[in-house]
């Protein structure tokens, strides 16, 4: 019993000793993340003039603490023909970790992508696809004496509890920095339906925005700025929605968000739904509104290329030849929603809740109470909605309406003085109204925006002013459609950018256009 109980603290002693070494051994291995040595990268840059930065040199690595630095490299091989796109420093990248050389490792991509740790580790780069590499089958040990044994036994249920804490840790970051992560070599679930997911790499660089459904970031897809809109896996249902809406056959027009690809990132609770389309730096109307006034001219060039995406959505063309599109409707319909292109051409995004209206196909969800307050319509804040395709692109023209007010609010063409930037009816319900407040003031005592006398002096802003009462009015079915709006901005556009004598000549020729009946969707001329 005596030697037993030596032999067992022996074991143990020796155990101790054992888990101490290794613990020293995997100290001073190497550096641990957050210690790596990188510090600068040689740097290229393929679209130097475009971007206005230097085509060469080198770069310093700068990032949080503790986070590690890499160099990576990316080019194309064009029948053996190698042409270099970027070199630089790369965020935090758990496949860059250890790599001492940037060698490429994807069999045929459509852009090669390599990473690497170390000072100047990118200035030579290459491809050594996996599949090439024999497959190296690692034997087990070879049976040792049967201390070994003894030994296994004893650190089993230590190296059980390192892994059990390792798990533990790992789950924590994860939940912790949901959008922290940028996986870059995605292997798990399906393919992403889009062939430009293959061009890589795919960088978050800045949080633009959050909403309902996520946040938008800003990001570089090779030499080009894109958006990425992060769903949490929660709001799938959204996310599935706008990828439809973005894929349906006819959907393209300069005056709609260009759409590029949909992912799925991570799995099971960690998983994230991306969705990539053009970027705009401009960002949305509503912003571009409070820093910013607008003249005659770019307020009428605002607002046709507005309304003209309108009413290509809303067109109905599902027995054109080339590209049938169906009547399409937004559902949320806002100046935040209206993105700016550098030349102050509107473009229209975020389709989460949009609804198609296919022939012989029922059109999904149509709940009617979404979108945003403010701008939700009479009946919507009635919650008395006839379900039916006319009725719910009405609902987008009343908040074309209050969209085109907000345009009005920021013009200089008028006399008198401009005030700060408000939405519409901040006035009289604050910054959050709540619905039954808007129901009070939209509803029941009909109000809508004030519309200013100075405005009405300008023989402009008074055509446009009556083209805003008719998109709001309380009768849905008096409505202007989008195609009508658009064609009425072009025609007032024109006549008062020539001249301003005939101005009760051009309000006459607009108050003949037809718009007190029961207005049936006028197709745009576009």
């Amino acid at each position: 019993m005596h030697c037993l109980l030596a032999f067992m603290c022996r074991g143990n002693m020796f155990a101790r000793w054992v888990t101490l070494a290794l613990i020293r051994g995997s100290l001073l291995a190497g550096p641990g993340q957050g210690e790596v040595g990188t510090r600068e990268c040689v740097y290229y840059n393929d679209n130097w003039r475009a971007e206005k930065t230097n085509q060469s040199g080198y770069e310093r690595c700068e990032g949080e603490k503790d986070k590690r630095q890499h160099c990576y490299a990316s080019w194309i091989n064009s029948s053996g023909t190698i042409h270099l796109v970027k070199k630089g420093c790369w965020l935090d990248d758990f496949n860059c970790y250890d790599r001492q050389e940037c060698v490429a490792t994807e069999e045929n991509p459509q852009v090669f992508f390599c990473c690497c740790e170390g000072n100047y580790c990118n200035e030579r780069f290459t491809h050594l696809p996996e599949v090439i590499a024999p497959a190296v089958k690692i034997q087990p040990p070879p049976v040792g004496p049967s201390l070994l044994g003894v030994l296994a036994y004893s650190l089993l249920p230590l190296l059980v509890l390192s892994l059990a804490l390792v798990l533990a840790c790992w789950t924590y970051h994860q939940r912790k920095a949901p959008y922290g992560h940028v996986d870059i070599n995605q292997g798990v679930g399906p393919a992403p339906p889009s062939p430009l997911v293959g061009l890589k790499p795919l960088q978050l660089l800045e949080l633009k925005a959050r909403g309902r459904f996520g946040c938008v970031w800003k990001a570089q897809l090779l030499t080009e700025y894109v958006a990425v809109k992060i769903f949490p896996v929660q709001d799938k249902q959204s996310w599935q929605n706008e990828r439809d809406i973005y894929l349906t056959e006819g959907l393209r027009h300069e005056n709609l968000l260009r759409y590029i690809s949909a992912e799925k990132r991570g799995t099971n609770l960690q998983m994230e739904l991306w969705l990539i389309t053009e970027f705009h730096e401009m960002g949305s109307l509503t912003d571009y509104l409070k820093g910013n006034v607008v003249n005659w001219s770019e307020l009428c060039h605002i607002a046709e290329s507005m309304t003209r995406g309108l009413a290509y959505l809303h067109e109905d063309l599902s027995y054109r030849l080339e590209g049938p599109k169906p009547a399409i409707a937004h559902r949320d319909f806002k100046s935040k929603n209206v993105l700016l292109r550098t030349d102050l051409t509107a473009v229209i995004g975020d389709f989460g809740l949009a609804v198609r209206f296919e022939p012989g196909k029922p059109p999904g969800d149509t709940h009617g109470q979404v979108g945003t307050r403010r701008y939700m319509a009479p009946e919507v804040l009635e919650g008395a909605i006839n379900f039916h395709r006319d009725a719910f692109l009405r609902i987008d023209m009343y908040a074309l309406g209050l969209v085109l007010w907000e345009l009005l609010s920021r013009c200089t063409a008028a006399d008198g003085s401009l005030h700060e930037f408000m939405l519409p009816f901040e006035e009289e319900v604050g910054h959050h109204p709540s619905l039954e407040e808007l129901q009070d003031v939209v509803v029941h005592k009909k109000m809508r925006p004030m519309l200013k006398d100075c405005w009405l002096k300008h023989p402009g802003l008074a055509q446009l002013c009556e083209t805003v009462e008719e998109c709001w009015d309380h009768d849905a079915e008096a409505r202007l459609s989008a195609g009508c709006v658009e064609e009425r901005i072009i025609t007032i556009a024109r006549a008062n950018s020539t001249t301003n004598s005939s101005t009760s000549e051009c309000l006459v020729s607009m108050v003949m256009i037809d718009s007190d009946s029961a207005l049936p969707l006028k197709e745009a001329s576009i």
